[in-house]
Order: C-alpha cells, then sequence, then structure tokens
C-alpha cells in the first residue's frame, strides 16, 4: 500500500510505526493465561467444544509437525470460543516409555553406570527427578506458539489420576478374558531390551545375502535359501508342501541339520510355496512369526538359540558370539564342509528396524502380556460404519477399515522400569491376581508383582477420557466427553487413534470417544522431502519464530493445511506471511488514522457509496465462505480466501478507493470511515484464530474492548449487493488492463503520465477521481498527446507516453513475442489436426498441448493490442 502524499493525520500513538512480534507475543499471552481465556467450566450452561492434544513425549521439543497441528487445533478451539462454546482443548504429555528409559540410561553411561546398578526403585526414582528437571520443555514452546490449552488441566500419563484409570481398564479387560498371557512370536528390540509392537518396526531395504544350505545326505538332501543363517541353530523341521511331489518321499522322515548333532523331521505344510525358491524351508519356531504357526501345527518344539542382546548362547563354537558375527562365520564353517549351494551377495531385502534406536528387530518367542483385539477391533470399525463416528477426509475411511478389520492381538507388555507396572501378581503356585486401584494386592510368601511395564500406547489409549478423571463419574466427564473432534496426522492413525476407539467405546458403554476424526498429513520441505536430520532439511520452528513471528509460521502451516495431505514448506513462504501480517499492520494503522471507526451502527445503505456497499457485500460473503470451510477442516482454502479478501480486497482496493473520500472530509467521510472500521473489524476477527497475536493488537486498539479472544465469532449479517459488486468489478477490469499495459510499456508502478479518461459508457463516473489516482494519471495539460488510446471494458483511456519509452525498441519487443507466439501457435495447431497423434497421444499430453495453444493466442491476441496502441514512430 503507498499513502498519498498529502498531509496525514497524526498517528495513533497506541500502534508504533512497525509491528515487532517479539515485543508483542510473550506479554500477550501471558495476559490470555492470567485472564483465564483458556480455561473450561464444566458448570457453565454452554455447549461443550472439547479437542485433546496428541500428548507430544515427555523428552521432545516441538517441531514442525507439531507446530503445524497445533496450529489447527488452536485455530478450531479459538473460533469455537468465540461462537460461545465452552471450550476445552485438553493439554498434557505422554510418559514415553522406551524413549524416556533410554534418555535417562545415557545419562546414568555418562557416570559409568547403568540402571542395574541402581536398581528398579531407584532408576525409576531417577526418571522422575530428570522428568521434573529437563522434561517438557515442549510446554514453554506451546505458549511460544500461541496455545490456548487450558493450563490448569494438564495431565501427564503417569500422574496418579490416570495410573488409577490404566489399572482400572487392565482389571476389567483381564477380568472379560480380553488380556491374558502367552508366548507367542514379538519384535525384539536387543538395544532396548524389549518387546515392540509391529507398528513400532519401521521397514528398510538393507543390503544382506542369501544363502542356500543343503540339509540331509544322498537321497535325503533338501535345500533351503536363508537371509538368517545364524537361526539354522535352532531349527526343528524342514517343511514342504503336501503336493509338492519332489519331496513327497521325504515327508516324515529325518534328515541331518549341519553343524550339529541333531536331526529334524521332513513335514508338510500348506502355508509352504512349492513355487518359491527350492519349494523347501527351514523351520525355526522360536525365531520366526510363520515357523511358529508351522510348529504349532505340528507340534515340533521351540529352541531359542540367543539371548536378549541377540548373543548366540548354544553350546558349541559359535556360543557367545553376536547375530551378525554368527552369521559369516556360520556361513563360513557351511561352506567348509561343502553344504553351501548358492551365495547371493549383496541381496537387497526389506528388513526391520526399531523405530526409536534403528536397531535390527529381532523376532523372538517370549512369554508376553496380550489383548485380544477382536471384540474391541469390531466395535471400533462398526462405530464408523454406523456413523457415531466420522473420518474426515472420507477417503480415509479405507485405511482405517483396512487396519481395524485385521488386527492381530496386541502385545502390551514391555521389559522396561519406566511405565505404568503391570497390575498383576503372581502367586507360589502359578496363581495370577489381577490388582484395581482400590484393591489390596495379595501379601505373603511367594507372591510378587509381575516385572513388565504396559505398552505406552495402552495409557494413551486412554486420554479423551482418562484426563477427565475416568474411572470417576466426574463432571468434566459428563460436560466434555465425547471429544468433539480428534485432529491428528494420518501417520498415527493405527498406533493411537484406533487404540483409542477400542478403549473409548469399551470403557464408556459404547460412546466413541470423539465425533470426528480429522486426520492431516506430515509436513514436509518445500520440495516434498520429508525432513530429517540426516536429510540436513530439518526446521526448528522456534528459529523461525524468533525472526518472523509466531503468527507467520501459524499462518504459512495453516495455508498449506489441506485434509490428509502433506504440506510443503520454505522459509521464504514463512518470509511471504510476516509480510502479510505486517500488511495488516500498516494497513489497519493507516485506516485508523483516517477516520476508520466502530463507534455507533452502520449507515443506511442508502447513505453509503457503491464502494462501500461493495465492500460489505464481500465481507458478508467472506464470513459465509469462512465459516463452510472451517466446517469442512479445509484450512488452506479459508486462509486462501482469507488473506487475498485482506490483502487485495481489503488494503488494496476499498482502502485506495476510499482514500478521496477520507481526504475530502466531511459526511461521506464519516460514513466510509464507519464502513471501513466495520470491516477492518470483522477481518480481525476472522483471522484472529490463525494470526492470534497481531490480531490482537490491532483488534483491541480499533476496538478499545478486552480481548478478540473473547469476542464473538463473526456472523453473516445477509447483507449482499450484487449491483455494487458488478459496478467495483468493472472498476477492477478496468485499472487491471491499464495497469497491465503500463507494465507491459515499462513503466513503474508509481509513474505519473499525464492521460486522459472517457467513462461516459461506463457507471463508473463517480468513480473517476479515485481511478486516476490509481492509475497515475495526470491531468491532461495543453500540451497532451495521445500516442496510445485503449478501449477497456466500455472505456476509454488515452495515454501520452512521449519521451516515457523507446518506442521502436518496444515495437521490436513485442513484435519479437507475437511471432514467438504465431510459431507456437503454428506447432500446436498443426499437432492438434493430426488425427494419429490423437489416437496415441495420453490425454494429459494433448491437455498440455491444448492449454500451450490456448495461452497462445491469448499472448497473440495482447501483443497485437499492444502494438496497436504503440505511438507511431
Amino acid at each position: 500500500m503507498t499513502e498519498n502524499s498529502q498531509a496525514q493525520p497524526a498517528a495513533n500513538p497506541e500502534l508504533p510505526t512497525q509491528y515487532a512480534p517479539a515485543e508483542v507475543e510473550g506479554k500477550l499471552y501471558e495476559r490470555w493465561v492470567e485472564r483465564g481465556y483458556f480455561e473450561a467450566d464444566e458448570k457453565s450452561g454452554k455447549p461443550p467444544y472439547t479437542i485433546v492434544i496428541p500428548p507430544p513425549n515427555v523428552t521432545g521439543s516441538l517441531h514442525l509437525g507439531h507446530a503445524f497441528e497445533h496450529t489447527i487445533i488452536d485455530a478450531l478451539t479459538r473460533r469455537k470460543r468465540m461462537q460461545g462454546y465452552e471450550t476445552l482443548w485438553q493439554p498434557g504429555m505422554d510418559h514415553a516409555g522406551i524413549a524416556t528409559q533410554n534418555v535417562v540410561e545415557r545419562e546414568l553411561a555418562k557416570e559409568g553406570k547403568s540402571r542395574h546398578d541402581l536398581g528398579r526403585t531407584d532408576f525409576v526414582e531417577r526418571v522422575w527427578q530428570w522428568k521434573e528437571e529437563s522434561g517438557g520443555q515442549i510446554s514453554g514452546q506451546m505458549r511460544r506458539l500461541g496455545d490456548g490449552v487450558a493450563w490448569s488441566r494438564e495431565r501427564f500419563t503417569m500422574d496418579e489420576g490416570l495410573s488409577a484409570a490404566v489399572q482400572t481398564i487392565f482389571k476389567r479387560l483381564f477380568d472379560d478374558g480380553l488380556i491374558y498371557r502367552a508366548e507367542r512370536i514379538i519384535n525384539w528390540c536387543p538395544r532396548c531390551l524389549t518387546a515392540i509392537s509391529d507398528i513400532e518396526v519401521e521397514y528398510q531395504d538393507d543390503n544382506g545375502e542369501l544363502v542356500s544350505i543343503k540339509y540331509g545326505d544322498g537321497d535325503e538332501t533338501l535345500v533351503v535359501a536363508t537371509t538368517r543363517a545364524e537361526t539354522m541353530l535352532g531349527d526343528t523341521a524342514v517343511a514342504v508342501h503336501p503336493d509338492d511331489a519332489r519331496y513327497t518321499h521325504l515327508v516324515g522322515r529325518r534328515i541331518k541339520l549341519p553343524l550339529t548333532d541333531r536331526t529334524i523331521p521332513v513335514v508338510a505344510d500348506e502355508h509352504v510355496d512349492p513355487e518359491f525358491g527350492t519349494g523347501a524351508v527351514k523351520v525355526t519356531p522360536a525365531h520366526d512369526p510363520n515357523d511358529f504357526e508351522i510348529g504349532r501345527r505340528h507340534d515340533l518344539p521351540n529352541i531359542t538359540v540367543m539371548d536378549e542382546r541377540a548373543v548366540i548362547t548354544v553350546p558349541g563354537p559359535f556360543q557367545g558370539l553376536d547375530r551378525f558375527e554368527a552369521r559369516s562365520t556360520i556361513v563360513a564353517a557351511l561352506r567348509a564342509e561343502g553344504r553351501i549351494v548358492a551365495e547371493k551377495r549383496p541381496y537387497v531385502h526389506s528388513v526391520g528396524h526399531c523405530s526409536r534406536c534403528k536397531t535390527t528387530v529381532e523376532p523372538r518367542l517370549s512369554l508376553q502380556w496380550w489383548v485380544k483385539v477382536g471384540p474391541l477391533a469390531k466395535a471400533a470399525g462398526d462405530a464408523v460404519r454406523d456413523g457415531r463416528v466420522t473420518i474426515h477426509p472420507k477417503e480415509m475411511e479405507s485405511r482405517y477399515f483396512a487396519w481395524i478389520d485385521n488386527l492381530n492381538d496386541w502385545n502390551i507388555s514391555r521389559q522396561l522400569w519406566w511405565g505404568h507396572r503391570i497390575p498383576v501378581w503372581h502367586g507360589p503356585n502359578g496363581e495370577t491376581v489381577a490388582v484395581g486401584p482400590n484393591d489390596e494386592p495379595p501379601t505373603g510368601e511367594g507372591w510378587s508383582q509381575d516385572t513388565d511395564v504396559l505398552d505406552t500406547w495402552f495409557s494413551s489409549g486412554l486420554w479423551p477420557f482418562s484426563t477427565l478423571g475416568w474411572p470417576e463419574q466426574t463432571p468434566s466427564l459428563e460436560k466434555f466427553y465425547p471429544n468433539s473432534v480428534l485432529v491428528t496426522g494420518y501417520d498415527i492413525l493405527f498406533f493411537w487413534v484406533a487404540r483409542m476407539m477400542m478403549f473409548g467405546l469399551y470403557a464408556m458403554d459404547g460412546t466413541p470417544p470423539f465425533h470426528t476424526i480429522a486426520l492431516h498429513g506430515m509436513v514436509r520441505d518445500q520440495f516434498g522431502k520429508k525432513m530429517s536430520k540426516s536429510f540436513g532439511n530439518a526446521v526448528d520452528p522456534l528459529e523461525w519464530m524468533d525472526k518472523y513471528g509466531s503468527d507467520a509460521v501459524r499462518f504459512t502451516l495453516a495455508r498449506g493445511a489441506n485434509p490428509g495431505v502433506d504440506v510443503p514448506i520454505g522459509e521464504d513462504w514463512v518470509q511471504g506471511s510476516r509480510n502479510f501480517a505486517n500488511k495488516i499492520w500498516n494497513a489497519t494503522r493507516f485506516a485508523m488514522m483516517n477516520g476508520a471507526t466502530v463507534e455507533g451502527p452502520l449507515p443506511d445503505a442508502a447513505q453509503m457509496s457503491a464502494t462501500d456497499r461493495w465492500i460489505l457485500s464481500r465481507l458478508n460473503e467472506t464470513v459465509a465462505q469462512v465459516d463452510a470451510l472451517y466446517e469442512d477442516y479445509q484450512f488452506a482454502k479459508l486462509s486462501d480466501a482469507l488473506f487475498h479478501f485482506a490483502w487485495d480486497e481489503v488494503f488494496d482496493w476499498y482502502v485506495e478507493l476510499s482514500k478521496t473520500t477520507f481526504f475530502a472530509g466531511g459526511e461521506q467521510a464519516k460514513v466510509s470511515g464507519r464502513v471501513l472500521g466495520e470491516v477492518l473489524d470483522v477481518t480481525l476477527r476472522l483471522l484472529h484464530p490463525i494470526v492470534p497475536f497481531v490480531t490482537e493488537t490491532l483488534w483491541t486498539t480499533l476496538t478499545g474492548k478486552e480481548s478478540v479472544v473473547v469476542a464473538d465469532w463473526p456472523a453473516d449479517s445477509g447483507f449482499r449487493d450484487q449491483a455494487a459488486e458488478r459496478e467495483i468489478e468493472h472498476l477492477q477490469q478496468v485499472v487491471t488492463e491499464v495497469r497491465r499495459f503500463r507494465a507491459d510499456q515499462g513503466l513503474q508502478p508509481g509513474q505519473k503520465v499525464p492521460g486522459r479518461l472517457d467513462l461516459s459508457a461506463t457507471p463508473l463516473a463517480a468513480h473517476e477521481t479515485a481511478i486516476r489516482q490509481l492509475l497515475r494519471l495526470q491531468e491532461e495539460g495543453d500540451a497532451f498527446h495521445a500516442t496510445a488510446t485503449l478501449p477497456v471494458a466500455g472505456a476509454t483511456v488515452a495515454l501520452d507516453l512521449s519521451g516515457t519509452i523507446d518506442v521502436p525498441a518496444e515495437r521490436k519487443r513485442l513484435t519479437k513475442d507475437r511471432d514467438a507466439a504465431e510459431k507456437e501457435k503454428q506447432q500446436a495447431t498443426a499437432k492438434l489436426g493430426n488425427e494419429a497423434f490423437l489416437a496415441k497421444a495420453p490425454d494429459n499430453v494433448v491437455d498440455k498441448i491444448r492449454g500451450r495453444l490456448a495461452k497462445a493466442e491469448a499472448d497473440i491476441e495482447r501483443l497485437t493490442a499492444q502494438l496497436a496502441a504503440l505511438p507511431e514512430d
């Protein structure tokens, strides 16, 4: 916005000339918290609106993914608060079992100690100490971002209330036969020394080796292939398909297992694919989930060959070797015996890794606690199918069903010390007793509590109701359950959402934990690549907030938030959002200096100019559009709508068109000042949920009221004026076309030229002064010579460009550009006229060529008009 050179009224002393986010944001946030704006009252008569924060790990810090998700949730809750809802955004953190234990163990290692040196009790106390001193830095970072959470209700997944909830639901599930203990193959991390669930395993292609090994001798020879030769020490059979004629004579016989003094049977099992490899597979029931099932069907023994650190335990020459060292050593020994018949290196195959420490996961037979998920998962699927829960966007439903309908039983025990200890006591005679929070555990000789802790997702699965006081029937639970919406990434749909659905429906008598699941994508860099420290493209959002302000980061993230779609972001986009915040500041400050006011009612439409009626019509249309987009979680579209309305229509058109009115003074200036005040008031309220800091400062200064946080959300008044909209659109067309011509002639935006304006054939006569200012047209003068005449939308604009451009050079440039456009048109026309080409070319290629043709034709028309408008040489 370029301010008019005429004398201006004195600047409003409450608004500095420049917006400085660092001087504003922290103070504003603390004021909001002190005044209790974000707290929720279960006794109020307002309708509830509840969202829980996806609890970040206590070990964590704010990354762009958090900032993105929090921006969306904060915008939703701020708007609902303004709409009159009793709004609860529930904050808290997750104890993050494995991650937190790893952190503290690393701290101990610096002292030359392990957790075993401290013992369980002292180690857990050390973790609590770390949590109090170092954990939870993310809370301060949330304040920096502007998160409007109810801090007085902050919870931690291991605080006393949530521990009671964990014990209660464990006992109920146990008593209902939905929790059991059994030996199964689990994913074992030899670094974290615990079981991990399937969804905590990350698969990646690794370079390995595939070796083919000859088992048996003579007529009793079979060849099997494996990438894990070390597990052969635990083989208890070789399996073939029952219908594979090659091996029928061997089924039921025993063959020699190389490098051991054992023989193993050949079994027939339909699981074996006779077309894959040799059609024979080694069976290691204690170290492979498929082999475990074969072993159960054929009553095979389970031989464990590694300890918890993946070190070989089988007596003999390989005992004490790490699994990878043992692998190469065993292959060498087999080669020496002539047992290796084929080797393939490198052999690229998918290998599971621990998602936390990246160690290669080892399938391992282990006695663990399990949740029988069948009935729970069915209920979670039914709740979406019958419409009690809506997944947004709808296309994500198929991913949900593909997961929830095919869940395996959930391994919930972890071999850690930090976490919710499993509330089960084992007796001296094999007794097993689950203990609730109000029960006395059994005592006496031989009784002891189970040593395992629960999977972190077990406690976070209770989050929507445990944070409200369940299992007690609290007023908060009654008021705020179920949650209105869950906002979370599609990447934890399976980790967290499915578990909350199963537990919520089970614990709350069939009431799902939320009405809507709004899924968003992951934040990526501006080239669409996943952000990672290893890629060198990870961004600390605090650095951007320090540099550009929190509003700029929030607006950039919101503007990229299409439902269920990944969000690209680059620093230059944040800089652009900073410019938008500055634009809001400067334009509002200028408007207030020039009479914008919110005092008194709006004037009657009859008193308003067409420009006034146009902007009010557009304002109400924007309110309606933004409301509809909020209800559909279309943050990118609503942010874009607000951006273009505020920047383009309010600041670049309405303010500029109204300058002549303001400078002229009088009654019409008062009318327009009141209209401008209304537009700013509503626009700032519309923008507030996404850019809360700059809007709070401007709105409170403009209105003199307490805070926009507790202001009313704007409502569409229903005012529309299609005639005024058409009139201003007509004006915009004239101004835009002449500006484009000026730019094409190389004129600077602020460069004034003599011009004659004929509006007699248009309804724009009342806007002549404003149009002249917008087009930088000087009065004609006696020496005026029209060197270019532009008929635009019924108006005629004559310009005297003599002395302002090099006409011969400009004619040469335009002619060259038109010739290039003519050539492009000829080439595109020829291709589209070629039937053979059209028959073979893909639709997208044909569409692209049609687009090129349309652009070339438009360029020819535009360049021809520009040449015609040039003065004679």
